[in-house]
């Protein structure tokens, strides 16, 4: 009896593996080199007419060969700003909003979608818990360990200050009633 080492399944044809499965999505490759002379085995015009169609092909990939200028970066205004990070976990929230990131996972949350930001303290140990929670109730949590149990109150208040600064949940303060002097 006659036993195979590794995947029985055949390999996969199709626009996943190779792009020019799908008709006009990018020419059609010979097998000659590139720097190999055609030969001269037509008239002039089907050449000019190939060099021609080639030209009109390429343009579209030229274009996006070009690099695009990047937007600037906008200042930062001088406000609070909150990091905490150790060596896996990181947690921004400044000007444009919250930003966690863990390994080489990252999410990022501007002010006008973050619903409330949770903090939390272990009761042994060190670790620092922030939850940003999303109006389309989600619920992000990241964990960020301490060097020591001293800085859980440090960061509580560098995390209120940037909440206070920047962060609208919704709640008008109601106006004072206005009088009337008559």
């Amino acid at each position: 009896m006659e036993q195979r080492i590794g995947s029985s399944s055949q390999p996969l044809e199709g626009a996943g593996i190779d792009p020019a499965f799908i008709p006009g999505l990018i020419s059609p490759v010979s097998g000659e080199p590139e720097d190999a002379k055609p030969e001269d085995t037509g008239p002039e015009e089907v050449k000019q007419e190939a060099a021609s169609e080639e030209k009109s092909a390429e343009e579209p990939w030229e274009k996006a060969e070009e690099p695009e200028e990047e937007p600037e970066k906008e200042s930062a205004p001088d406000g609070p700003v909150f990091e905490a990070s150790d060596r896996r976990a990181r947690i921004v929230a400044d000007h444009s909003g919250v930003r966690l990131s863990l390994d080489d996972q990252e999410c990022e949350f501007r002010w006008d979608e973050v619903g409330a930001v949770e903090t939390e303290t272990a009761r042994f140990g060190k670790r620092f818990t922030v939850t940003v929670h999303t109006p389309d109730r989600r619920w992000y949590p990241i964990e960020v360990e301490a060097d020591s149990r001293a800085r859980f109150s440090e960061w509580e208040a560098q995390l209120d200050e940037v909440l206070d600064a920047y962060f609208e949940d919704g709640e008008e303060e109601p106006a004072a009633p206005e009088k009337d002097d008559d």
